[in-house]
């Protein structure tokens, strides 16, 4: 049977990214390129904007750029990979506060509990894992990170009576930010419900206890990352998720289609809140209009989240109408760009980013374009295939599938 980390059923096992709190003046960015590493696009290792070093996706490849054979072995080099780089900026790995795994195969479940343990102590930093179709140099794990340059801001929040204190914690605080790992939708008996509806406000009931004993609510949240399987009823999940947050000033969201998910789970919520209500504000450029399940860019201090944009072209006939990967990133730039000159940024300000493609073999032709849109040193990013590629034609009405979609974290102070 898989060995996997126990869930209270009144809480969750949880992840995802981070950022601080306000600071005086501009936040200084330092690129980090530890000694040897094989960068294959247009990104940096890691920056440290201000008080957090943002680690872009470590793949399991060796220094001589071999594979392990077990997916164990696979596991614990992407975690050294990521040890290289946070101790190239001064760190260690208790400075990190969330980590995302993405693995290919479903045994990374119930092999990570016990890697995690030999590079962790008292449960590490927040956790999210997922499975994916495949990443780029045919890695078959790959792992990104966000660290605190300063240890007394981070804080860990576990439920009132989980005491499996090994495991990784609910939520990381981080200043004045949130930062709550992976939220599955189970039962009293830690079984996964076969309705959607129920499933997703089970997983959104774990999302706020995390919230609750942090002793703030669902409008502090300012980006959720809710991933889903082809098992859950996407129209069913949102239909749920609009009921908990405010329409027209609701997180962003970057929602992705996943190949699977610990437990058998059909959907799985990770996010990043805000600690004072005061400190988030949500920003919608005005040919977007307001929707009730995601805001187009939620800044919380200087940092702005912003939803995830595919190449869709807005307004009345919005669709897909490009038919190659390169031209859907140009349009997809062109709309994260909205958000960004709405919050009064540029691509500039760019300090992490996530590209979802169909098919990882465009990796080399979504890399040219992407790198025109971007001067040195290049944002953080990891890169995934999420789920298996979709058969490329247009519908009825001339639309074409999306090829990729990107989501971005900006930093307004780091250019000013």
């Amino acid at each position: 049977m898989e060995t996997r980390w126990r869930i209270v059923v009144s809480g969750a096992l949880l992840s995802l990214g981070l950022s601080m709190g306000t600071r005086p003046g501009a936040a200084e960015v330092k690129p980090v390129v530890p000694p040897g590493a094989q960068i294959v696009g247009p990104y940096t290792p890691a920056l440290q904007v201000g008080d957090l070093l943002y680690v872009s996706g470590q793949g399991a490849r060796d220094a001589k750029g071999e594979l392990a054979a077990t997916v164990a072995d696979q596991l614990r080099q992407s975690l050294r990979n990521v040890k290289s780089v946070v101790e190239a900026a001064g760190l260690t790995m208790e400075h990190l506060v969330y980590v995302q795994v993405y693995a290919t195969d479903r045994s990374a479940y119930s092999e990570l509990p016990s890697v995690w343990r030999e590079f962790f102590e008292g449960g590490g930093p927040a956790l999210s894992l997922l499975g994916v179709s495949a990443m780029p140099v045919e890695t078959p794990v790959e792992i990104n990170a966000v660290a605190v340059t300063d240890i007394a801001l981070k804080r860990a929040i576990r439920l009132p009576g989980a005491a499996d204190t090994a495991s990784p914690p609910g939520a990381v605080v981080a200043g004045d930010r949130l930062f709550f790992s992976s939220c599955f939708g189970l039962d009293s008996e830690g079984k996964v419900p076969g309705d959607s509806a129920r499933q997703t406000q089970l997983a959104l009931e774990r999302m706020e206890s995390i919230l609750k004993a942090a002793g703030i609510g669902p409008d502090h949240v300012v980006f959720v990352n809710p991933y889903l399987t082809d098992d859950l009823d996407a129209r069913q999940m949102n239909k749920e998720y609009a009921r908990h947050f405010k329409f027209g000033d609701t997180p962003a969201r970057a929602t992705i289609h996943v190949t699977h998910l610990p437990y058998g789970a059909g959907v799985a919520f990770t996010g990043v809140a805000a600690m004072d209500l005061a400190s988030r504000r949500s920003v919608r450029p005005r040919n977007m209009p307001p929707s009730p399940t995601a805001s187009p860019c939620v800044f919380v201090a200087d940092t702005l989240y912003c939803s995830a944009k595919s190449g869709f072209i807005p307004g009345p006939n919005l669709g897909v109408y490009a038919e190659s990967v390169e031209n859907q990133v140009r349009q997809t730039m062109r709309n994260l760009l909205d958000g960004l000159e709405e919050a009064d940024m540029s691509l500039a300000d760019v300090v992490a980013t996530n590209v979802y493609l169909d098919d990882i073999k465009d990796f080399a032709r979504m890399n040219r374009v992407y790198a025109m849109y971007f001067k040195p040193p290049f944002p953080t990013r990891t890169t995934v295939q999420q789920r298996p590629s979709v058969e490329r034609k247009q519908n009825e009405r001339e639309q074409w599938p999306d090829l990729e979609e990107i989501s971005l974290i900006a930093v307004k102070s780091k250019n000013q």
